[in-house]
Order: C-alpha cells, then structure tokens, then sequence
C-alpha cells in the first residue's frame, strides 16, 4: 500500500470483520465494504466507510481486498461468482483471506488468481472478538513475499503478531493446528472445571484462580474460563464454526495420517452442541457437554 488513503476493501462483517474493518477506518485507510447481510455494516458505515453492492464493486475501489467469512464455498463465490471479486474489470491487487477455510483449496485458490494477475495471502487470525476489537489477533499468513508485504502494513493494523508461514496455504495449515491447539485445550478445561464442581471440595472459580499464572494457565484458561465459571456464552466464537473448523481438522488429520486423539473428544463435543441447536453459543459452551455426560455417568 502505498499511504493510508489508498482504497481498501472489506467482505464480511461478523463478530470478527467488523472490528478489524473499524480498526482499518481508525487508522486511516478508505474503505469500500460488502456483506451478506447490510445491516451489519452500520457501524462501519456509520464510521465512515462505502458501500458497494457487490464483491466487483468492493474491488473495484480497493488495492487490498480483506475476506473474512464463514468457509470454503463462501470464499469460492465472493471471488469466483457471479458479480465477484474476478469480475471486476482491471482488478490486480491482493486478496486478502482472514476465513478459516481448507488449506488444499486456498492453494488451488492462489493459483487461480496468480493466473489472472491478481495476489493472494491466506491470513487466517487466532485471538477471538476481543482480540479483533483491540487489533492484537495474531495472524499466520500465507502466500508469496511479494503479495505479504503489500499486505503486511494492513495486517499490521489488525494484528500484534504476523507470521509468514510459508506460501499459500500455509497460513490456513497453521490455523488448523491453532484450532486443534484450542479445541483440545477448551476440552481440557471444561473437564477440570467439572471435576472440581463434583469433588464437592473446590468451586471451578477457585480451581481456575489457583492454576491460572502456573503451567496450565492459557489464553483459553483465563477467557473462555471466567466464561464457563460464569455460564455466559454469549458468542466470541461461535460453536458451529469451531466445529466447521474441527471438520478441517479432521481432514488434514486423514490425509498426512496424523492421529489426533486429544482433539477427538472436542470434536464430539462441538457436533453435539451443534446437533442440539445450540450452535449460536460460544464455544466454551462444550463445558455443558462435559455436564450432561457427568449427569447421565
């Protein structure tokens, strides 16, 4: 990017996109943005932004053009579909993909769009709402040296720690070890907060106040704890996207024949929530799966 006044486009305003797309706005870059949904966008439009009717529109006004969707086949269509990103004529800059989407794919995805001159850094991000709100997610990235460092100075608005991977693909490789990382992790907790409550002999808040600080002390202990102690799942991350991600998991999983037994456990929790409709609910929520099986032992 040349100056913080060139154009920078923004696809998807969730719980993740909207605030590192009002954190792009605060540090003075213009911003074109779409979503599925408009009324999403009112307060990125409220500060300041444009509106474009479709992805060829956002591209048609952006250097860089930021995705941040639900999965695969959501980022295949906003690049690829009808009044997509490649249907903007003249378009040659960078996409910029903060999904959580299958690595294979993303590398078919890169190659498709170098063929038509246009970049491509897969830059899935770890670090939930709140990192997102206080720009300090941490961001793996993908692709080649020359298309991450025209991303690099936006990445560096949203993010504190920006590593490159390696090329295309490799920032979502890494992504699906984070999320394995997490899911076994969130697991982990959610069965010692229950096993302190049914010892009769510590409360999980007191259990979870005495190890934080020591060697089980995590980032998932210390946010997505307090939010089971407190039985507020109110979503930073929602479950059923945790789930579409642990099915990557899997899949990656099965194809280098990698065993992944800790992670299983979490895999089965997360469907179950999903099965059950509540999908909605953040992902610590697996702590009421841990319940139910306590109950019913």
């Amino acid at each position: 990017m040349s100056n913080a006044a060139s154009g920078v486009g923004y696809i998807g305003l969730g719980i993740m996109g909207r605030p590192c797309a009002l954190n792009l706005i605060a540090a003075g870059y213009q911003l074109t943005v779409n979503t599925r949904t408009r009324s999403k966008a009112g307060a990125v439009l409220d500060a300041g932004a444009a509106w474009a009717d479709t992805p060829a529109g956002v591209a048609a006004n952006s250097e860089v053009v930021f995705l941040n969707l639900p999965d695969t086949p959501d980022v295949e269509a906003v690049i690829f579909g009808k009044d997509g990103i490649t249907s903007a004529a003249g378009f040659n800059g960078v996409v910029v993909d903060m999904s959580t989407i299958d690595p294979g794919r993303t590398t078919e995805i890169a190659a498709e769009l170098a063929g038509g001159g246009i970049g491509f850094v897969d830059a899935p991000v770890s670090g939930g709402e709140k990192g997102a709100i206080e720009g300090n997610l941490s961001v793996m990235a993908g692709g080649s040296e020359t298309d991450f460092n025209r991303a690099l100075p936006l990445l560096e608005v949203v993010g504190d720690r920006i590593t490159h991977c390696g090329p295309a693909g490799a920032g979502q490789m890494v992504k699906t070890c984070n999320q394995l990382l997490v899911g076994s992790n969130l697991m982990a907790i959610a069965e010692a907060m229950v096993l302190a409550e049914r010892s009769g002999l510590v409360s999980a808040a007191t259990m979870r106040e005495a190890v934080t600080g020591g060697f089980a002390d995590s980032r998932c202990l210390q946010v997505h704890g307090q939010r089971m102690v407190d039985g507020t799942f109110v979503p930073g991350f929602k479950t059923e996207l945790h789930a579409k991600d642990a099915r990557i998991v899997d899949q990656m999983a099965a194809q280098t024949g990698t065993p992944i037994r800790a992670f299983e456990v979490a895999r089965e929790a997360l469907d179950r929530l999903v099965e059950s409709g509540r999908g909605e609910l953040d992902d610590s929520a697996v702590i009421e799966i841990v319940r139910e099986e306590a109950g019913e032992a």
